[in-house]
């Protein structure tokens, strides 16, 4: 698929898996969009409805594996990045084809409303609305309700480590879809993802009422300053939170790597488990057969109960994603 992204961007899912490169615009409709290529074993289910807003149906897509499996699956749940007012849930479609023919892995990713339509918490709200509805699927699609794992990039990453450290915090679950049921999650790869919005704010552009952080919070950031605390993974962690994978390049010029340093600390503080992965001269894309390597691994830890162990060590970024 070709997919465009804007401001803070993301990595399509496929390109975690298969290498590929960002492009910073605005995703294609899907009419425009290449024929997606459906493995024989791939059984897609496209803008499945799993929570209604009003009139407005919010929507999501499964990807699974054909064969039946004898033991219930466990489940890969990814969340889209484009600064929260762009990018499309269609963007990991590829990816998660492969976590489902290669890996076994159900796969869904979650369609959310973005700033221009709702500001802030309608994002996290519809988000925990998805991971509720995927829970009381676990009969229909043979899936594991206690094996969920999210996985997000850049804006993405901020939504899945709110899902992480969250749990079933009343004021972030929304009314929708059904508010009365669990919406925690196994684990998170949080990709280069704001985890302060304080600290990661550009104070002289968070002002400007057209800014990224301005939208998602609905006014500019010195009047919404308790929103933002709310609004930031960094101030959940708690014992109680899920184990982290964090990746995150050294030269990120989107979202600086601090903001990965900041909630590794918080998650060490209160001995939550954590392996941060350091993309050396990596700038906000993430790629490459070592990073797979990683995930994967991190995803057999705590989804499927092996006795691994994933490496914190560093990867040297690919030469074309250095920096960018």
């Amino acid at each position: 698929m070709n997919h465009r992204i804007n401001s803070l961007g993301i990595l399509s899912l496929a390109g975690l898996f298969l290498c590929a490169a960002i492009v910073m615009a605005a995703p294609k409709p899907d009419k425009e969009q290449s024929p997606l290529k459906v493995p024989d074993s791939v059984i897609i289910e496209r803008d499945v409805e799993f929570s209604r807003v009003g009139d407005r149906p919010l929507l999501l897509d499964v990807v699974r594996p054909k064969k039946e499996s004898v033991r219930p699956r466990p489940v890969v749940v990814h969340i889209h990045g484009g600064g929260w007012s762009g990018g499309d849930k269609t963007q990991a479609l590829s990816g998660l084809m492969v976590a489902a023919d290669k890996y076994d892995y159900i796969g869904f990713t979650i369609g959310y409303r973005l700033t221009g339509e709702a500001s802030w918490p309608a994002q996290i709200n519809d988000c925990k609305a998805g991971i509720r509805w995927i829970k009381s699927q676990a009969a229909k699609y043979h899936l594991d309700p206690d094996k969920i794992a999210v996985w997000g990039h850049s804006a993405g990453g901020h939504l899945v480590s709110l899902l992480g450290t969250t749990g079933d915090i009343g004021s972030f679950n929304g009314k929708d879809g059904i508010p009365d049921a669990s919406a925690r999650v196994t684990c998170v790869v949080d990709w280069a993802g704001p985890s302060d919005l304080l600290t990661y704010a550009d104070k002289s552009k968070a002002s400007d009422p057209k800014s990224g952080i301005a939208r998602l919070l609905g006014g500019p950031l010195a009047e919404k300053l308790d929103l933002a605390r709310a609004a930031s993974p960094v101030n959940h962690v708690s014992s109680d939170s899920a184990p982290f994978l964090i990746m995150h390049g050294t030269k990120d010029p989107m979202v600086p790597i601090t903001q990965a340093e900041e909630l590794v600390a918080a998650l060490e503080k209160v001995h939550v488990p954590v392996t941060f992965v350091r993309i050396d001269g990596g700038g906000h894309g993430i790629a490459g057969d070592e990073v797979k390597q990683r995930v994967y691994t991190f995803l057999d830890k705590y989804l499927r109960g092996q006795d691994v162990t994933v490496s914190s060590e560093t990867i040297i970024a690919p030469a074309g994603a250095k920096g960018k």
